[in-house]
């Protein structure tokens, strides 16, 4: 099969190399090939991967497709791999996994092999239609972005690369291999993919695909909920979110998927008098993003995109002049569960998410250092295991350019976090709890399960947290003092 586009220029040949050198050590490439020859098939690394070899970042999960059929793929697959699985087959994909000794190192590698295939939507249709090819050039054109339409023909080493893909990468633009009507058409996700990889590797989108974008924005909603949510969340969890978001909002693709993000464009006030609400919020996510510690962490992104959603909704001009958004904070809680409800998130996600857009103003009450213990505990009892969340989201909601008052902020936090740790060291306040137990309330009043016995509990969790540790002799005159004034 000759090479398409071939060059022969110094940056080429070194990218050549490199997903050669690339593929020596990852020898499972070349034996799965092999197998592949043997039953009379093709096989060939595609897609992502190849992208992600030239780019100098091949890891452990291997993309291929084949003109085998995917029941020949699992007869190969199955003596071979360590596990196989077939949940994708509908779709001509088999996924495996492989163990390999690799240079000395134990590394498991994830496998797809895709036959051959093109696929396309149906307009009333949320599901895509799969039909099977016969040649890696017609599976290649239907791929969505030429970076992504590229193949190396395996155990020989052999680039392809039909539509330019390598000059795209080289110049870091994302372009379809066909017109982008064709390809948004065939499947309307890839323009949240386009968004999506523009984020993931800090690539410009071509200006015919963003025409293209803004044209067919509205044909995205024919595409599930969970498919949106899925390429919403691999978006958010980039290296550059903003990008990716910006795009979305330009473009008109949030206003379907994501509506409250372009409603933060608020229309500024007369006098100027406060903030752009948008980009308030995506330096927020950007500030919350630097305040993370184990990794891109999605529910501290969530909560920071989503934090001020309530904004639009509960805008008043004030006679004096001023704008405000009282309750915002309650209102945008509610929108965020809705909305996340929509693209089908998990219950706790949703929940937890939630919760931090609901407290992420608590902290404003807390001054220079007014709030009494009491209040403290609240706090810490309100955010539950949300805390280490909740100190980042708020820290992150400081955009001021007056560094006086961000400075002053910062120290309020301080002290705020210092109170709470001294507070956890006292009263281990992470598992507040009542100084009696249910059993030790029924016991005392002589009563059976109900309702009285709920009660009674949360009564003593509200003096625990208003005075702290009371200690079992006081807790109990308080339980009987409480009942008595219950039976007058």
């Amino acid at each position: 099969m000759p090479n398409a586009n071939e060059d022969t220029s110094a940056l080429s040949q070194a990218q050549d190399r490199a997903v050669s050198e690339l593929l020596r050590v990852a020898p499972v490439a070349d034996d799965l090939a092999r197998r592949f020859q043997e039953a009379g098939f093709s096989l060939a690394l595609v897609g992502g991967s190849v992208r992600d070899a030239l780019l100098g970042r091949l890891g452990n999960d291997l993309d291929f497709t084949t003109d085998a059929r995917p029941q020949d793929v699992l007869k190969i697959m199955r003596p071979w791999a360590d596990a196989v699985w077939d949940v994708g087959i509908a779709f001509g994909t088999v996924g495996a996994q492989k163990d390999a000794r690799v240079e000395d190192v134990d590394r498991s590698f994830q496998i797809e092999v895709t036959t051959y295939r093109s696929e396309a939507y149906d307009r009333t249709s949320r599901k895509p239609e799969v039909s099977y090819g016969d040649s890696i050039e017609e599976d290649l054109v239907r791929r969505d972005f030429t970076v992504n339409a590229m193949a190396v023909a395996l155990p020989e080493k052999r680039f392809i690369d039909p539509h330019g893909g390598r000059a795209d990468l080289a110049a870091r633009v994302l372009r379809t291999p066909g017109t982008p009507e064709e390809s948004f058409s065939d499947d309307p996700l890839r323009m949240m993919r386009a968004a999506r990889f523009a984020a993931q590797l800090d690539f410009e989108v071509a200006p015919e695909v963003v025409t293209a974008m803004k044209e067919m924005a509205e044909r995205i909603e024919i595409v599930s909920a969970e498919r949106v949510r899925d390429e919403l969340n691999k978006l958010i969890l980039s290296t550059h979110p903003r990008k990716g978001l910006s795009l979305l909002v330009d473009t008109g693709i949030a206003a379907c998927v994501l509506p409250e993000l372009p409603a933060l464009r608020l229309e500024r006030d007369e006098h100027h008098r406060h903030k752009d609400v948008y980009d308030h919020t995506l330096i927020v996510l950007e500030q919350a993003m630097a305040l993370e510690e184990d990794g891109p962490d999605l529910t501290l992104r969530l909560a920071a995109l989503l934090h001020d959603i309530g904004k639009p909704r509960t805008r008043r001009f004030e006679k004096d002049g001023r704008v405000s958004f009282h309750h915002h904070e309650v209102v945008g809680a509610k929108m965020t569960k809705k909305r996340m409800t929509a693209l089908k998130y998990s219950n706790e996600l949703v929940k937890d998410v939630s919760r931090l857009v609901e407290l992420h103003l608590r902290f404003h009450g807390y001054g220079t250092g007014e709030w009494t213990d009491s209040a403290v505990r609240r706090y810490v009892r309100d955010a539950g295991p949300l805390l280490g969340r909740l100190h980042k989201l708020t820290r992150s909601d400081c955009t001021t350019r007056n560094k006086r008052k961000a400075s002053a902020l910062s120290r309020a936090y301080d002290g705020l976090e210092a109170r709470i740790a001294q507070l956890q060291e006292q009263e281990e306040l992470d598992a507040i709890r009542p100084d009696l137990d249910g059993n030790q309330i029924m016991e005392i009043l002589g009563v059976k399960p109900g309702p009285a016995v709920g009660q009674a509990y949360k009564h003593l969790l509200e003096l625990r947290l208003e005075n702290g540790p009371m200690g079992h002799d006081a807790a109990v005159a308080a339980l009987k003092e409480w009942w008595a004034g219950q039976q007058g």
